[in-house]
C-alpha cells in the first residue's frame, strides 16, 4: 500500500481493508493533533484533504462518485442550522416570558437542537458503515482496475 497515494491522490480505488486502515490512521492523527494548539489546528486542515481522498477512493471502488460524500456534510450543515433556529426560538420564547421564565421552554429548545445534531450524527455513522462495509465492484470500472491489480507492463519497442 502506497501511503502517499492513499492519502493524497484521488485517483484509483481502495478496498475495505485499506479504507479502514486509513480511517484509523486519520482518526489517530486527528486525536494527536487536537493536543497541539496552533500547529495541530493547521495540520488538521491538511487532514481534511486526506479524509476526502480516502472516502472518494472507497466510493470509486463501489462504482460511485466521490461527490456522494457530500451527503453527510449537507445533512450536518442543515442540522447545525436547524439546531441554531430551534435554540434561538427557545431563547426568544423564554425572553418573552419576562421574569417568569419557565425552564421547560429552554429544555425543550435544547432537546430540539439535540435531535437535529443527533440525527446528523446518525446519518454520518450510517454513511460510514455503508462506505466501509459495502463490497467493491468486481472488475474494472470507470475509476480503474480493482484494488490490488498490478499495473499493466509498458510496451517495449524492439527497434
Amino acid at each position: 500500500m502506497d501511503w502517499k497515494s492513499l492519502f493524497f491522490s484521488g485517483d484509483g480505488r481502495i478496498n475495505r481493508q485499506e479504507f479502514w486502515i486509513g480511517f484509523l490512521i486519520l482518526l489517530g492523527v486527528g486525536v494527536v493533533l487536537n493536543f497541539i494548539p496552533v500547529i495541530g489546528t493547521i495540520a488538521g486542515f491538511v487532514t481534511i484533504w486526506c479524509w476526502i481522498v480516502l472516502y472518494a477512493k472507497r466510493l470509486h471502488d463501489m462504482g460511485k462518485s466521490g461527490w456522494l460524500q457530500m451527503i453527510p456534510f449537507g445533512v450536518g450543515a442543515a442540522a447545525i442550522i436547524g439546531a441554531g433556529v430551534t435554540g434561538g426560538m427557545a431563547i426568544v420564547a423564554a425572553a418573552a416570558q419576562g421574569d417568569n421564565v419557565d425552564p421547560t421552554t429552554m429544555i425543550a429548545g435544547l432537546g430540539g437542537a439535540a435531535l437535529f445534531l443527533g440525527g446528523a450524527c446518525l446519518v454520518s455513522f450510517i454513511f460510514l458503515l455503508w462506505v466501509g462495509l459495502s463490497g467493491g465492484q468486481a472488475g474494472d470500472n470507470r475509476y480503474g482496475p480493482p484494488p490490488g491489480t498490478p499495473a499493466p507492463e509498458p510496451a517495449h519497442d524492439l527497434i
